[in-house]
C-alpha cells in the first residue's frame, strides 16, 4: 500500500460562477491533467493541455486512474462537489486519502440566497437521470413531510422546470386536488452566478408555460403547512370505501407487518380495492413508490379520494386488470395481492418472476380455495412460504353495571357487550 505522500493526488475543486481565483489556477497549472465539463473547459484550456471530459462518468474514471499514474489531476465540479456532485463517486473509487477537496458555493445556496429562503428545513431531490413516472409523487410527498413545505430540485435537461410543473398539474388534476395546486409556489434560478442569471417565480401554470436554460435550480413551496396524521393506524371510517369492501384494520396491520416494507423501492398492491393497504404503506414509507392496481371504476374513484384525502402522493393508481397491466410497472421489492378476480395462478406466476431477490409476495385469502392454492403456486416458483390465519373479534366496553340482590347477597353482573366477529383471513407470505 502506497503512503499518501507517494501517491498522485486528485485536487477536487468546486467552481462557482465562471472565474477561477489565482490559487486554483496555480493548482491546475501544477497538475498533469484536468477533468472538466464543457462549460468549464474555457477556464482551464490555457493552464493544462490534457483535458478529460467529465462525462460519460465511467469513461472519465478509467482515464483519471491512468493519468494519476503520471501525476496529480484536478477535477473541476460545480459548487460543492459533495452535495449531489461528483465527490461521492470519486471517494468511492479512489478513497478519501487520495483527494484534496475545496468546495465553492453550491447552486442550492445561491438559489436560496437569491430567493431569501432558509434552506436548513427543506428537502432536496436530484432529478439527474431519473424517470418522470413517480416524480410528481416524490415532490408532493416532500412538500407534505417537510416542516415548512419546501423542496429544492436539482433539475436536468430532461426534467426541466416547465415539464415538472406540467406534470404536477396533471397529477393533481387526475386526483381532483386542484385546490392544492393553487397553494403551490415555484421559484426558478437560471444560470446562477453567471452574467445571464435570471430569477422567475409564479404558480404551476405559469412555470409550465415557460422555457428555461439547462442550468437551473427549482424551489417548490406551499403557502400552508401540511397536516400530519398517524403513520399507521387509519380506521375504516377514515378511508373512503364502498359497501364495507375494505381490508379491516386488524388484518391490514398484520398484512403490513408480514410485508416488512423497505423504506424505499417499489411496492405493488394488486387488486387494491379502496387502496387502504397502499395508503397505509405510503404513509409509513414516504420514499416508497406504491403502485395500486385496480380494475373497477368505483374502486378507482375511492382510491383517488383516499390519495387526495390523506396526501399519499407516492401512491400511483394503475387502472387495469392484472396480470396484463403489470407488464408496464417497474420490478418490485414487495407485492400484496388482495384480490385476483379468478386469475390467482396467472398473477402469482407474473409476480414471482418479477419480484426482486429477497422480496416478499403476500396474498390475503378469504376463500378456502385461495388459501389452499396460493402456497402451492408460490412453492412452484421456489419461494419460501409461511402461512398465518387470523381471526378478529371486536367489542366496546360500556362500563355499565347491574346489581342483583339474591339471598341478601349483592351480585354484580356486567352486561355483555355487543361483539362483532370478522371472518378468518389466511395470510400467505412467499419470500424469494
Amino acid at each position: 500500500m502506497l503512503k499518501t505522500d507517494d501517491m498522485s493526488m486528485i485536487e477536487l475543486i468546486g467552481v462557482s460562477g465562471n472565474v477561477l481565483d489565482d490559487g486554483v489556477r496555480e493548482t491546475i497549472a501544477r497538475c498533469h491533467a484536468v477533468v472538466a465539463s464543457g462549460r468549464h473547459v474555457p477556464l482551464v484550456e490555457d493552464l493544462c493541455e490534457r483535458i478529460i471530459p467529465i462525462a460519460p462518468v465511467q469513461t472519465m474514471l478509467e482515464r483519471l486512474a491512468g493519468e494519476l499514474a503520471l501525476g496529480p489531476v484536478t477535477v473541476l465540479a460545480s459548487g460543492d462537489p459533495l452535495f449531489f456532485g461528483i465527490g461521492r463517486t470519486l471517494l468511492g473509487r479512489f478513497g478519501p486519502d487520495r483527494l484534496h477537496i475545496r468546495p465553492a458555493l453550491s447552486a442550492m445556496q445561491l438559489a436560496c440566497a437569491r430567493f431569501k429562503t432558509p434552506w436548513d428545513d427543506m428537502a432536496f431531490l436530484s432529478l439527474h437521470g431519473r424517470e418522470m413516472d413517480t416524480l410528481a409523487g416524490r415532490v408532493l410527498v416532500c412538500l407534505r413531510h417537510t416542516a415548512h413545505g419546501k423542496v429544492m430540485l436539482f433539475t436536468d435537461q430532461h426534467n426541466s422546470p416547465d415539464r415538472i410543473a406540467a406534470l404536477l398539474l396533471q397529477t393533481l388534476e387526475e386526483y381532483g386536488a386542484m385546490e392544492l395546486a393553487r397553494t403551490i409556489r415555484v421559484q426558478v434560478g437560471e444560470n446562477l452566478g453567471l452574467k445571464d442569471e435570471r430569477l422567475v417565480e409564479g404558480d404551476l401554470a405559469r412555470i409550465a408555460g415557460l422555457t428555461f436554460a439547462p442550468l437551473n435550480m427549482m424551489l417548490i413551496s406551499r403557502e400552508s403547512e401540511a397536516v400530519f396524521g398517524p403513520v399507521l393506524g387509519l380506521n375504516e371510517e377514515e378511508l373512503v370505501h364502498s359497501r364495507g369492501l375494505i381490508t379491516k384494520n386488524e388484518v391490514r396491520a398484520v398484512t403490513l407487518h408480514t410485508l416488512r416494507l423497505p423504506p424505499s423501492g417499489v411496492f405493488w398492491d394488486v387488486g387494491g380495492g379502496s387502496g387502504s393497504v397502499s395508503i397505509e404503506a405510503a404513509r409509513m414509507c414516504p420514499a416508497l413508490a406504491v403502485f395500486c392496481v385496480e380494475a373497477k371504476g368505483e374502486q378507482q374513484e375511492n382510491i383517488r379520494a383516499n390519495i387526495r384525502g390523506h396526501q399519499a402522493w407516492n401512491v400511483r393508481l394503475v387502472s387495469g386488470l392484472a396480470p396484463a397491466i403489470l407488464s408496464g410497472l417497474p420490478d418490485p421489492e414487495r407485492i400484496f395481492v388482495g384480490g385476483s378476480r379468478g386469475r390467482l395462478k396467472e398473477i402469482i406466476d407474473i409476480c414471482a418472476r418479477r419480484l426482486k431477490p429477497g422480496g416478499r409476495l403476500v396474498v390475503n385469502a378469504v376463500l378456502a380455495r385461495t388459501a389452499e392454492q396460493a402456497p402451492k403456486y408460490m412453492l412452484r416458483h421456489g419461494l419460501s412460504v409461511q402461512v398465518t390465519r387470523i381471526g378478529v373479534s371486536r367489542w366496546q366496553e360500556t362500563g355499565e353495571e347491574q346489581e342483583c340482590v339474591e339471598d341478601r347477597q349483592c351480585v354484580v353482573d356486567r352486561r355483555q357487550p355487543r361483539q362483532t366477529t370478522i371472518n378468518p383471513i389466511t395470510i400467505i407470505c412467499g419470500t424469494k
